[in-house]
């Protein structure tokens, strides 16, 4: 194998794991995700003034609570996508192992956990996360979230025909309009058409995208995210307090970029955010903070690249 064939396949796992980071991903992982469940959790986080309170205070509160309630697994569970939206993934998935200690069989807690422990990984689906992605599995099958990083998995070590039917089968069990439904469709013919794998039949015979409700709420789910009933929680805030909460997950992030910015997951996550949200001026900023960060690491700065191309970010 000669050493440009080496640098080619490297080039494209990087490429292709940008695109699965820049499809996984919108506007933080907050939206939906962070009231599953927990829409009157969600109101109480407000300030009098109706908007959301700082993140970080959030987080501060919820770590004070389980200090005295440590077998709380709901409690963990908020920390863990409190901590995962502001891009601190190693500590969410701390925060999520406690979940899932407290409560085993919770098929959500375990995705979740798997999903976190992707983010702090180094750009692969470590053995880790794929371990708990198949526990959730084996606690639910339909389990939307640990199907399509099994799929990554399959798809990171080169079985791309299996991974493109996993996600197939993913689409097929997804209700239509789903915040996730488009982008999978992406990722199987980017993934496709990188490939040469015709699909163009498949992804014809399914049945028309639904446009997904308006709102922030909606634009603002990762893949795979909450349930319809969820979706419906989230979209009864009230429009301030979803949009507060959204800028204020977003703001974190950058912040936390901007003290910790050795973070290629993190800058295409930022990237995401700030496209979802109208915001291309901020999102070229980022872009531009991003490459001279990484402007000494070939392939961290690839991996921002391809995610800024495949999100459309100048």
């Amino acid at each position: 194998m000669t050493e440009n064939t080496v640098e080619t396949k490297s080039d494209n796992k990087i490429a292709r794991w940008a695109l699965i980071i820049a499809a996984l991903v919108a506007v933080a992982a907050v939206g939906v995700s962070i009231w599953r469940g927990q829409a009157g959790t969600a109101v109480e986080a407000t300030t009098e003034s109706g908007e959301a309170g700082d993140v970080e205070t959030r987080i501060a509160s919820l770590e004070a609570k389980l200090k005295s309630e440590p077998n709380d697994a709901n409690g963990w569970r908020m920390l863990g996508w409190s901590l995962f939206g502001t891009g601190k993934y190693a500590e969410a998935a701390s925060a999520y192992a406690k979940a899932v200690q407290i409560e085993p069989g919770n098929a959500e807690y375990w995705s979740s956990l798997g999903e976190a422990r992707v983010m702090a990984g180094k750009g692969d689906v470590p053995p880790e996360a794929k371990q708990a992605f198949d526990k959730a599995i084996a606690l639910d099958a339909k389990d939307p979230r640990a199907r399509y990083f099994l799929a990554v998995q399959k798809d990171m070590a080169g079985d791309h025909s299996g991974a493109i039917d996993a996600w197939f089968a993913l689409l097929a069990d997804t209700p239509a309009g789903a915040p996730w439904e488009e982008d999978v469709r992406k990722v199987i013919a980017q993934v496709a058409e990188k490939e040469k794998i015709d699909v163009s039949a498949r992804l014809k015979a399914l049945r028309p995208a639904a446009a997904a409700p308006g709102g922030a709420a909606m634009a603002t789910a990762p893949i795979p995210g909450a349930s319809s009933a969820q979706m419906r929680e989230a979209a009864a805030l009230p429009k301030g307090q979803q949009d507060a909460m959204i800028s204020g997950m977003v703001d974190g992030l950058d912040k936390k970029l901007a003290a910790n910015p050795d973070n290629p997951q993190g800058w295409i996550m930022l990237l995401r955010s700030r496209m979802q949200l109208g915001e291309t001026a901020k999102a070229s900023t980022a872009l531009k903070t991003a490459r001279s960060t990484f402007a000494n690491d070939p392939q961290k700065l690839g991996m921002v690249n391809a995610a800024a191309n495949e999100l459309g970010v100048r």
